[in-house]
């Protein structure tokens, strides 16, 4: 259910209200002081309008339990933002933000409960819209990036497995450990891809995706895989086709300093900053196509 689907007639709990979100709205929020924009990860109100329209009803409202939130959605929402966005710890909180403990909670719950997916979809969902494509894509990329101790590349730390749309936007994500092979990972992926997107039936990977995980995509999943190899003639930096659309997503992601460094303990939190990370740019693309 989407916040702008909640009736208007629902009574308020405040006469003068400070945000528009449902917990200053018909939560406990409407005595928390309002708090002004100033960071560049801040939501302007243009953006706002575009991310509460996308994020997800608590259950409170929709008389699945739990008790009302006290905390306005907007400033939860911004704090996680600046996480992302500036690589700052936890207990390094700014104070005009809630309570650093209450905002990892909000996090914790959203990326437990799969609500940071829910949201980052539906504004994926809004772009493709944008843009003039059907909201469910047909083709997709699948490269791996390295961050920890892979026996080819000789690396330390953990790889991120993405798998993005033809106009760069993430379809699904897996955070492993570095030694996990790609080709292991990739079938975990693929059956996760094609589980949420069943419409893909082509896929274009880089050339660690290779060997059996061809035959199991056409095979078991009825998924077209092309593997695109660089030329063994060629020197320098070359643009590949197709793989350069999921390079360009990682330069995004390296905009959020969050993802600059394997900061993170659970590969889920890690999952989770990725689409966090993503629902940035979204939002900030659909404010500037709207102008």
């Amino acid at each position: 259910m989407l916040q702008s689907s909640v009736p208007a007639l629902m009574s308020s709990n405040s006469a003068s209200l400070s945000c528009d979100c449902l917990a200053h709205r018909f939560g406990n929020a409407g005595d928390r002081p309002y708090r002004r924009p100033k960071y560049p990860s801040d939501m302007s109100d243009a953006e706002w309008a575009v991310v509460r329209d996308a994020m997800p009803v608590p259950g409170w409202l929709e008389g699945r339990g739990g008790q009302p939130e006290s905390y306005c959605h907007r400033q939860m929402v911004d704090a996680v933002r600046y996480l992302v966005a500036g690589g700052i710890t936890w207990r390094a909180m700014p104070a005009d933000f809630p309570a650093w403990d209450r905002v990892y909670a909000f996090f914790r719950r959203w990326r437990d409960k799969g609500l940071a997916a829910e949201f980052h979809d539906r504004l994926r969902d809004r772009v493709r819209m944008t843009a003039g494509r059907d909201p469910e894509p047909t083709a997709a990329v699948i490269p791996a990036a390295t961050r920890g101790f892979d026996g080819g590349k000789k690396v330390n730390g953990r790889k991120r497995h993405i798998v993005v749309d033809t106009l760069g936007l993430l379809l699904a994500v897996m955070v492993t450990a570095a030694s996990v092979t790609d080709r292991d990972a990739g079938q975990t992926l693929l059956v996760r891809l094609r589980e949420r997107h069943w419409r893909v039936t082509r896929v274009w990977a880089d050339g660690g995706y290779t060997g059996g995980l061809v035959d199991f995509a056409r095979g078991v999943l009825r998924v077209a895989l092309t593997v695109v190899r660089r030329s063994d003639d060629t020197s320098g930096f070359t643009v590949l086709p197709k793989r350069w659309l999921v390079e360009r997503t990682f330069a995004w992601l390296m905009h959020s300093r969050r993802l600059a460094r394997d900061y993170e303990t659970r590969t889920d939190t890690s999952e989770a900053v990725i689409r966090w990370s993503m629902s940035m740019v979204m939002s900030r693309r659909l404010v500037r196509r709207a102008r």
